[in-house]
């Protein structure tokens, strides 16, 4: 049985405003669930309708079993750390994770054992005398982790609580918050907008727009498996890039013809693009399957407009039609801005999707 399910939730702000429209979703006692979607997709507004700061307009969330749709905050058995930390100033940090567990009457000795094994576990065992105004924002942050912890909830809530660190502090500490969660086992939901956070962390990623889910998977399944065209714009950096190309089934061959390139592919193992015969649709080409290779094989030449590098890799970019594309090449590979240079894809890794629904048209070869 789920630990969480959510049926059919929604919440409505006005008439005409709607922060979640629906949401089906089951978490799995100890998944680490990530919510990812731009500002304005209804992320936090979901993870506010779980932890009871919001009233829910429409559905049932269930935990363990339970319906707790309408139980107050404090009887959820729910802890949630948010962006701004939300410590109390006035506390040390002793005093603020050990707040929680004298509200539960928690006999002195066993807030003390709980207290030093949580502030241990992230960290800030030596800070405990230590008031929040004499730590750096990352210590802060480690409390806020510490308090909720504490308690031993049955849902972990997190909503974007790396936001407000630098971005060297970041991947330390998403690194640490993953390493804490495989300690502990907790259940837990996160909240980012940040992509790399999301592939870095989660057991599955819950990808929303607009108020709704596009896409639940893995990180492998979310990358290599885009639903649709925003979710493979959407993930990845830099994201991928889309060419719209006509195909054409010929003498039992299968042609993908754009004004500056044009790919032959298997037949058999892209069966299913006969169906669009003469018909537009949109290849999806993630920056490390665009390749440079010598001239006399390529696929088409371009000039190269920016070279950025990144130490492990360098971006190139260039202009296919007044728009910008990006690949991702070997640091070995020395390329200058103008430099005319041979181009090919990874056809085997391309993402195809239907012009019209923007749907992923989805290859039988990618089941073997």
């Amino acid at each position: 049985m789920a630990t969480l399910e959510l049926i059919d939730i929604a919440k409505r702000f006005s008439k005409n405003v709607w922060g979640v429209k629906k949401m089906d979703l089951e978490v799995e006692e100890k998944e680490f669930i990530v919510l990812l979607g731009p500002s304005g997709c209804g992320k936090t507004t979901t993870m506010r309708m779980i932890a009871g700061l919001e009233e829910v307009t429409r559905g049932t969330i269930l935990l363990e079993g339970k319906d707790i749709t309408d139980i107050p905050t404090r009887d959820r058995g729910i802890s949630m750390v948010f962006q701004n930390y939300a410590i109390w100033p006035h506390m040390s940090v002793y005093e603020n994770i050990a707040f929680s567990l004298k509200l539960r009457r928690m006999p002195g000795n066993e807030i003390k054992a709980r207290v030093q094994k949580t502030a241990d576990m992230v960290k800030i065992g030596n800070l405990l005398k230590r008031l929040p105004g004499q730590l750096s924002g990352g210590q802060q942050q480690r409390v806020a982790l510490a308090r909720a912890l504490a308690v031993e909830p049955k849902l972990f809530l997190m909503d974007e609580p790396l936001s407000n660190l630098d971005a060297k502090l970041r991947v330390i500490m998403r690194t640490e918050l993953k390493a804490i969660h495989q300690q502990t086992q907790a259940t837990s939901i996160f909240v980012t907008h940040d992509q790399s956070e999301a592939m870095s962390m989660a057991d599955r990623i819950v990808i929303m727009k607009d108020g709704k889910i596009v896409q639940i998977g893995t990180p492998d399944e979310v990358y290599f498996k885009s639903a649709n065209i925003f979710v493979a714009g959407f993930i990845g950096t830099p994201p991928s890039n889309f060419f719209t190309v006509k195909c054409s089934v010929e003498n039992g061959g299968i042609s993908l013809q754009h004004p500056n390139f044009t790919l032959t592919v298997d037949p058999h193992e892209f069966k299913e693009l006969q169906e669009y015969r003469n018909k537009d649709i949109i290849i999806g080409a993630r920056p490390e399957d665009i390749l440079i290779v010598p001239k006399e094989s390529a696929a088409f030449t371009e000039k190269v407009l920016v070279v950025e590098p990144q130490g492990s890799h360098q971006v190139v970019a260039f202009k296919l039609n007044e728009r910008i594309v990006k690949m991702i090449v070997s640091p070995e590979i020395k390329v200058r801005p103008n430099d005319t240079i041979g181009l090919a894809f990874n056809v085997q890794r391309l993402h195809f999707f239907d012009s019209n629904t923007e749907k992923r048209i989805p290859l039988g070869r990618e089941e073997l």
